[in-house]
């Protein structure tokens, strides 16, 4: 039978790819957005979360601080890439959110698999966040590999452990893999491609999202749907994306790694949904990967919240890995 044999998270926001200079000019996006989801859990215009941030937060904005930050988070990045080169794995899952790049409101699914023989990647569909760091997405237009019977196999398990789930072999013209998906195999995998299975969950966007218990079920189902594939593979699993952000939270974020570390599966399903939503939201990737491994244990390689602006915005940076 196949196994899992390594899990591992990390976040992929377009930040980790931007030297810190750069930073302010990410944050003009935060100031545009009209939820930014706050410390209170409720959305907020930039200027009403500056209203009441801190004032403590003028010392996250140092730019040393903010270069030893970065810095640790490429050392995060190439740790996980380093482990997963190393676990010698012939397929990867990959759990990772669909930001509107390949779904739309007239057909976006709560769960779903891509299957198809290769995977698409288009620079060219980037979203503006995206096109600043875009070298960390793939800079061609390229197919890349996926396990496909992996893919077909775990579709068919799914569906027999009672999960409805969506799934696609090929997108609309003009459409590419999400940037949870490309920033795996440009980041993480590089120049070591292994075959990809692209679970794709709706963390985003109400009123279809999957809850932190549905996240972690899944999780455990994926795993089962592993061990009953009649080949003789091992297989990695991991989450894409992640911590809290726009608005970092850090008491969320150390309550989760707690959680995952201490395999506290209560205090994951009863995670406040106000506090995982928007780019939080992603937190339920990880979730997810901790029920597919949860026969592991979790170690956390890293954990940087790279703020990047007054009101406390940025993003939570996480590295961790079940073995």
């Amino acid at each position: 039978m196949a196994e899992i044999v390594l899990g591992l998270g990390t976040s992929h926001s377009p930040q980790l790819s931007l030297a810190p200079d750069t930073w302010p000019l990410h944050a003009e996006n935060d100031k545009r957005n009209p939820n930014l989801y706050g410390l209170d859990g409720k959305p907020h215009t930039y200027d009403e979360v500056l209203s009441v941030v801190d004032p403590s937060m003028e010392k996250q904005l140092d730019p040393v601080l903010w270069q030893k930050r970065y810095d640790a988070c490429q050392v995060g990045i190439a740790t996980v890439s380093e482990k997963l080169a190393n676990a010698n794995v012939d397929a990867v899952i990959v759990i990772g959110d669909d930001q509107g790049e390949v779904f739309q409101e007239d057909n976006f699914p709560a769960m779903a698999i891509y299957w198809g023989d290769t995977i698409l990647n288009v620079p060219d569909g980037l979203q503006a966040p995206l096109k600043r760091a875009a070298w960390a997405y793939g800079l061609e237009k390229k197919e890349y590999p996926v396990a496909t019977e992996l893919a077909s196999h775990m579709i068919d398990s799914l569906m027999e452990q009672q999960f409805d789930i969506a799934h696609s072999r090929y997108f609309k013209e003009g459409q590419g893999m999400g940037h949870a998906f490309n920033f795996v195999y440009t980041r993480i995998m590089q120049d070591k491609l292994i075959p990809m299975v692209p679970v794709m969950l709706n963390t985003y966007f109400p009123p279809n999202q999957p809850t932190p218990e549905r996240s972690y079920r899944l999780g455990q189902a994926i795993r089962k749907a592993v061990e009953s594939w009649d080949n003789n593979q091992r297989v990695a699993v991991i989450a894409s994306g992640g911590l809290s952000h726009f608005v970092i939270n850090e008491e969320i974020d150390q309550r989760v790694i707690k959680s995952l570390e201490n395999k506290d599966t209560e205090s994951l399903f009863s995670l406040p949904r106000e506090h995982i939503s928007s780019g939080s939201s992603e937190i339920r990737n990880w979730v997810a990967a901790a029920g597919a491994t949860e026969h592991l244990d979790f170690k956390l390689i890293d954990y940087a919240p790279c703020y990047r602006s007054p009101a406390g915005t940025g993003c939570a940076m996480g590295f961790g890995a079940w073995s």
